[in-house]
């Protein structure tokens, strides 16, 4: 039955019930797909070979995704959100299919990358076209489904990875998208009904390439720096230095572009800064967890992989539950209450890990997470919204990417902080000590300690409330 819908850009013909299982689908296709390699690197590389050219599997899917999320989202509010994520969704399941039937690892690499251009057309769109068919009462429940999904997917990722490796193939992680790419994007077609206002406009080709390049090179050297090569390597410094002068240049020209591919008024907004340096912190946290629970669980309590992916996914469990509930608070509370009271719950959250140590319990380090899990769901989705709702419609696919963008900066800098901070204490990577591995793991929770604070800062500085989208 047709709904009415929040922005008048969507047809009365739009069924929300189906499109919103739509956006759910392709949300946790590409969660998934971020995370289900890890429990089959070996048995991929046994059968591929280049076991050394494994971590680029999870670089090159992040960053082809990082980069394209701001072109997207620009796109989105010159043509429409239907057009972008389908052709995202295509590019998803092509990319999938050639990953099913590599033949090398060079060549499944490759197709990652495709995976991930797919990937940064779906994660944005799915938010932007909840924000358009969505009231701002309902937002936050709506918001919250999506945000559940995208984090049980990525806990669940490794877990199903492993089940298909061990029991059926590895080219099956892949593969599976195929058919559920093509029921997303089958309900997609038939129920999302959207009368875009297209007008005839320039696109700026040049800013778009300066924008990949720029950002590519910064988000290569954080994942990459202290890993596949030395910090004070040349190609780190190249990869810095030339991504410092290619955004300079993309500065330049899109202060000149008739309709520039990232336009500068965003970074003039306060509500769209301080959204996403929260929604970069909330990338650099959530890194650090899903990356050293796992690892603190299995490497110095001597737990299971099965029993630390279910420490961490209590995580998964706090952030719905908020951030379904988010919407009484900032309506009644305003966005900037609603966001501090969240932040004061991941502050607090990261001050108990800080008690975890090598006699802890699991369920002690769950709890943590949830409560950080928790404080999430109250900042993220708040923030978010807050910015999707101070944007009209030809503005809310780029101020939605630019939090998504951020978002994925952020694990790339969550990458690199928390790797050195791990590495520098560890002196055989190989086979660390559970005591030195314990001891860089608490280090690790100071420094997500340290971002929540900074997390809790920005969100002070959110506006109290904002037109109604």
């Amino acid at each position: 039955m047709a709904t009415e819908t929040a922005s008048p850009a969507i047809g009365l013909r739009s069924e929300r019930g189906p499109i919103l299982a739509s956006l759910m689908l392709a949300t946790g296709l590409i969660a998934l797909d971020s995370t289900i390699i890890a429990t089959a690197v070996l048995t991929i590389t046994d059968t591929l070979g280049g076991f050394a050219l494994f971590p680029w599997l999870f670089s090159i899917y992040l960053l082809a995704q990082a980069v394209t999320v701001p072109i997207y989202g620009k796109l989105a509010d010159m043509v429409g959100r239907k057009p972008v994520i389908l052709v995202g969704i295509a590019v998803f399941a092509l990319g999938s299919l050639l990953c099913g039937l590599a033949t090398s690892m060079v060549g499944l690499i490759v197709f990652r990358a495709i995976q991930g251009i797919g990937a940064g057309a779906i994660q944005p769109m799915t938010m932007v076209i909840a924000g358009d068919l969505y009231t701002l009462t309902e937002r936050a429940k709506v918001q919250g489904y999506l945000a559940g999904v995208w984090a049980s997917s990525a806990v669940l990722g490794p877990l199903l990875g492993g089940v298909f490796a061990d029991y059926l193939s590895w080219r099956w992680i892949f593969l599976i998208n195929l058919p559920l790419c093509a029921v997303a994007a089958w309900m997609l077609v038939r129920h999302f009904s959207e009368s875009a206002p297209r007008r005839a406009q320039r696109i700026d080709y040049l800013g778009a390439v300066l924008l990949t390049l720029g950002a590519g090179g910064l988000i290569l050297g954080l994942l990459e720096g202290g890993q596949a090569w030395a910090w004070t390597s040349p190609v780190s410094l190249a990869l810095f230095t030339g991504s410092v002068v290619v955004l300079g240049l993309f500065t330049m020209v899109e202060r000149r572009a008739t309709n520039p591919i990232l336009p500068l008024w965003i970074f003039t907004r306060r509500v769209v800064i301080a959204s996403s340096t929260v929604s970069l912190l909330i990338g650099a946290v959530v890194l650090g967890l899903t990356s050293y629970v796992p690892t603190f669980a299995q490497g110095v309590l001597g737990t299971g992989a099965l029993v630390a992916g279910l420490t961490v996914g209590a995580l998964t469990l706090g952030w719905p539950l908020a951030a379904s509930n988010a919407g009484r608070l900032y309506l009644r509370w305003g966005f900037r209450v609603t966001a501090v009271v969240g932040s004061i719950l991941v502050m607090l959250g990261c001050a108990t890990t800080l008690l975890i140590g090598e006699q802890s319990s699991t369920a002690q380090i769950a709890l943590s997470c949830f409560l950080i899990g928790a404080g999430m769901g109250l900042v993220a989705t708040p923030t978010l919204i807050a910015a999707q709702a101070s944007a009209e419609w030809q503005e809310r696919g780029v101020v939605t990417s630019a939090n998504m963008f951020a978002r994925s900066l952020g694990s790339a800098v969550g990458v690199a902080v928390f790797g050195a901070v791990v590495n520098a204490g560890i002196r055989d990577p190989d086979h660390p000590a559970p005591t030195e591995l314990a001891h860089g793991i608490h280090l690790v929770f100071v420094a997500m300690l340290v971002m929540a604070v900074v997390m809790l800062v920005a969100a002070v500085t959110m506006p109290g409330r904002t037109k109604s989208a």
